[in-house]
């Protein structure tokens, strides 16, 4: 199968889709670009460059075509795979900490190189073999760990995140759309701690603070940055645009399309 034919191609475990990153994994573009957005920075991978997406961390990323084609190459590092893999290998971890949710590699030659290597392996469905695929993993692995050593202390890092401040946390990441559960996990707490340490901080509820959260900034966006509804609803966390339609409203009086109208009508 040549190259030009594979649309997306995971190795490893099937990965959630939500916003919330529960595994390391090396994502490669081979045609076309991606945008991620960390809650911090944002950042485009364009055709042949490569980075790792670091588990435990919130991260958005939308792709977009060139001359209507786009091809990923996706390969999962889950915990049970690197744990096997350090128990053969016997590698050490140091300590490596980065606030980066999609760290860029350092170049190698070897990289462009192993995607090729990959196409052979592809079966008509765009998918390797699992027997292969286990291989390539590891072949892969080998070559980040070679070229970058330091990046042991990622991999090998079984830990759980830290209980850390949830007001700083909460106002960086409120536009993410993940569950409660996971905002709590990733502040190191129970969720049962998470809401009472959220009431304690906010005087409200998970829940109700994020929607109110997140229609301010879109009330926000609209009337001062001349923001389209359909373009913002999606990055603030909307699953759909009649549900952010329908909370706009209740809570301004109006829809964010009259708001928007209004904004455009008073511009004239």
């Amino acid at each position: 199968m040549r190259a030009t034919e594979i649309k997306s191609c995971y190795i490893g475990p099937e990965i959630s889709p939500e916003q919330f990153v529960p595994e390391h994994f090396f994502l490669f573009i081979v045609k076309g670009l991606i945008h991620g957005y960390d809650g911090n920075k944002k950042q485009t991978l364009n055709a042949g460059e490569y980075c790792l997406v670091i588990k435990n961390r919130l991260a958005r990323y939308n792709k977009e075509k060139s001359n209507n084609e786009f091809e990923k190459v996706v390969v999962i590092f889950d915990q049970i795979f690197l744990k096997k893999f350090q128990e053969k290998h016997k590698t050490t971890a140091t300590n490596f900490k980065t606030p980066k949710s999609f760290l860029q590699l350092e170049k190698s030659e070897l990289i462009p190189t192993f995607i090729q290597s990959l196409m052979p392996y592809y079966n008509r469905s765009g998918k390797i073999d699992t027997s292969f695929a286990e291989i390539k993993r590891e072949e892969l692995l080998i070559i980040l760990l070679r070229n970058q050593p330091e990046l042991a202390g990622m991999f090998f890092d079984y830990g759980i995140p830290e209980k850390i401040n949830m007001e700083a946390f909460m106002n960086k990441n409120f536009k993410f759309n993940v569950s409660i559960q996971r905002f709590a996990y990733m502040t190191g707490r129970s969720l049962s701690a998470f809401k009472r340490d959220f009431k304690q901080t906010f005087n409200d509820t998970p829940n109700h603070w994020l929607i109110q959260k997140r229609l301010h900034e879109a009330h926000f966006l609209i009337d001062k940055k001349n923001k389209k509804p359909s373009e913002i609803y999606l990055d603030l966390g909307f699953e759909d645009l009649s549900h952010f339609s329908y909370a706009f409203k209740k809570k301004f009086g109006k829809t964010p399309t009259e708001l928007a109208d209004r904004k455009t009508k008073t511009s004239r």
